[in-house]
């Protein structure tokens, strides 16, 4: 587990400036670097974007770490595009050959074509909503998780790739709460995640 592909998915837009995901992302970054054995490529997806060149770096990568605000349920317009048009980039060129199944018998199958194989992922999002909008009875999310409700899709198209998830880590009431406080609570229970998270993947 040497090569570290890290994706910074948050953009500037209306209200949101992106300052929190960077703000993962150098936590990230100082973490690792602690580390002289690992390598780290970067990608921010407001950056001018060369296809192939990301296409490599998913190629090159032992774990892809993704940063991401959560905007209307959803990634962000800017990381959407980002992975629609680097994973079509990547067809039959690193990232998958086909959708798995064959014309012999196509009920079967589906979602086995990916190129990825023995590579891991792990997941962060932002949040305004509070961790209990997730946890509670008859609170928003009807007591089902990000990754298990919202966050399905996103672990489908990664796990379409190949690629493993390794447990993510999630950052509520980031809007509202984001306190000095807590934003010192948010680093130390994020750094605690990353220290057990590497512990089992070296395992």
């Amino acid at each position: 587990m040497k090569n570290i592909f890290i994706i910074n998915g948050g953009q500037k837009f209306a209200h949101s400036g992106g300052q929190f995901n960077q703000t993962v992302q150098d936590w990230t970054i100082e973490f690792l670097s602690k580390n002289s054995t690992y390598e780290i490529k970067t990608t921010h997806i407001e950056d001018e974007i060369d296809l192939q060149k990301e296409v490599e770096k998913f190629v090159w990568a032992d774990l892809v770490i993704y940063h991401t605000p959560v905007w209307w349920f959803q990634i962000p317009n800017l990381f959407k595009k980002y992975i629609d048009d680097v994973f079509t980039q990547g067809h039959n060129n690193g990232i998958y050959k086909s959708d798995g199944r064959s014309r012999v018998n196509p009920d079967i199958n589906y979602g086995t074509g990916g190129l990825l194989h023995g590579r891991k992922y792990m997941l962060t999002t932002s949040w305004n909503a509070p961790a209990t909008a997730f946890t509670l009875p008859g609170e928003f999310f009807d007591e089902t998780s990000v990754d298990d409700g919202v966050m399905f899709g996103f672990h489908k198209m990664n796990k379409f790739t190949g690629m493993e998830k390794v447990n993510g880590f999630h950052f509520h009431d980031v809007e509202k709460g984001a306190t000095a406080e807590n934003i010192v609570i948010f680093k130390n229970d994020y750094t605690k995640h990353l220290e057990q998270t590497f512990k089992n993947l070296q395992s």
